[in-house]
């Protein structure tokens, strides 16, 4: 399993994000998730994609999955699954190129992926506020910074969705996040919040708007990785 995020953009002022990094069930002060955040802590450098994936990791581990850091684009091809968290999503494209692009829409059509926010807009098949390419994973219409400025970020609570369908309460941690405007043909709503899709999933890709990484609850991240489970009963290895 995979998470990428962008740390080293933050060093270089080309973005700001309040993710990756475990802060517990702790009903901290958005304001200061997001000076943690920039502080780069954790954070490890690259030249394409730089990983910092703390809260991730610790959620995927405590659910028994081996984790790897990709450093390079080179590196999907020795994985099973990838996790893409949030961060700004122009400055994901930007730090990608064209060359390492291409390698990710072609991973994410044909292994496990799941995203968080900006992972979770870069996952979409349309883009807007403002227009912007996507991977193409997901048939859906997401909008960026939705839910407003980052003084307007909010713990929530929601409904989940689980195999058996049946729903349940679980916390929801959203970070100047986008909103899912359209659900497509072929695309299952997991989660919801109030009357919004927040989590949906669609063949081998999956998506959220918010940060479940910031939350104790680790049934989201379950869902993602019985989609990498399922995937690697046909004939892939086990490791992630």
């Amino acid at each position: 399993m995979i998470a990428l995020d962008f740390n080293d953009a933050l060093a270089h002022g080309a973005a700001r994000t309040a993710a990756l990094f475990e802060l517990g069930r702790e009903r901290l002060d958005l304001g200061e998730r997001e000076r943690q955040a920039r502080d780069g802590r954790d954070a490890l450098a690259c030249p394409a994609l730089s990983l910092a994936p703390d809260a991730h990791r610790r959620r995927l581990e405590e659910l028994g999955a081996e984790v790897v850091l990709v450093k390079k684009p080179e590196q999907l091809d020795h994985i099973e699954g990838l996790i893409i968290p949030g961060g700004e999503s122009g400055t994901f494209l930007k730090l990608l190129g064209q060359a390492g692009f291409e390698k990710l829409k072609d991973f994410v059509k044909s292994k496990p992926t799941f995203g968080t926010c900006a992972g979770a807009i870069l996952l979409a098949s349309e883009v807007e506020n403002p227009e912007q390419v996507g991977l193409g994973a997901l048939n859906i219409r997401i909008r960026r910074n939705a839910y407003g400025r980052q003084i307007d970020s909010s713990i929530r609570e929601g409904k989940f969705r689980d195999g058996s369908h049946q729903e349940s309460p679980i916390e929801m941690v959203f970070i100047r996040a986008p909103k899912i405007a359209h659900v497509g043909d072929g695309v299952e709503v997991i989660a919801t919040e109030g009357d919004d899709p927040v989590a949906v999933r669609q063949g081998t890709a999956m998506a959220a708007t918010f940060h479940p990484e910031l939350s104790n609850d680790t049934r989201v991240h379950r869902a993602f990785l019985e989609l990498v489970e399922g995937h690697s009963g046909h004939g892939s290895d086990s490791s992630a």
